[in-house]
């Protein structure tokens, strides 16, 4: 999708009703589903933030920031990630986190991140963090400085994410679940699956209604 054609349906993009937890509930492997409320609140989750960064390439091509993170000591080493993480005592709410975590992670700057919208929040078991989602616009293309915990910068192509023949499933064995088929999306040959997928498939059903 061409990004100046984007750009114009943010309007729409910013107030249409959200998917909520049937559109994440998509690509949520059968365990996850099981979890009520309750059982969320139960072991008062960490709160956490992250960022769905939109962008222009070079080509005016529209483009979501994802990343491989590092094999490093944590739950989610060597996962494929949004910008993002827990939120910190200096940080004034979650918005504010998912754009602290985007410009220590990359290097892009706070201030020229313009947010669109929050969405549905996420809960992620092994690591017990309550995610909230933001949608972010990046007017131009980034000059991206990676820190430590980034193995390797994944940008998506905005068209393969909403194209469902990278709709696929993997069998997995991780901390909570195994020899488990899970849905997940075939994007510049990684596999996403978990909550990083459940994210994409809201933002995916929310632009399919523009």
């Amino acid at each position: 999708m061409d990004f100046n054609y984007f750009l114009t349906q943010l309007s729409k993009i910013k107030n249409l009703p959200l998917g909520g937890i049937d559109s994440q509930f998509k690509m949520a492997p059968e365990l996850r589903k099981q979890f009520s409320l309750e059982e969320i609140l139960k072991p008062n989750p960490k709160e956490s933030a992250v960022l769905a960064l939109f962008y222009p390439d070079k080509d005016s091509n529209t483009k979501i920031l994802l990343m491989l993170r590092s094999n490093y000591k944590g739950v989610h080493a060597s996962q494929i990630s949004f910008p993002g993480g827990k939120k910190e005592k200096n940080d004034n709410n979650l918005m504010h986190t998912a754009l602290r975590e985007t410009e220590e992670e990359f290097g892009i700057l706070k201030t020229d991140i313009a947010i669109v919208r929050e969405l549905t929040k996420t809960y992620i078991p092994p690591s017990n963090f309550w995610v909230t989602p933001f949608i972010g616009i990046l007017k131009s293309t980034p000059t991206l400085k990676t820190n430590y915990e980034v193995e390797e910068v994944i940008e998506v192509t905005l068209s393969d994410l909403l194209d469902d023949k990278n709709l696929s499933s993997k069998n997995l064995t991780t901390s909570y679940m195994k020899n488990i088929d899970v849905p997940c999306f075939k994007l510049n040959d990684y596999v996403v699956w978990g909550a990083t997928a459940m994210i994409l498939s809201e933002i995916k059903d929310l632009i399919k209604l523009v």
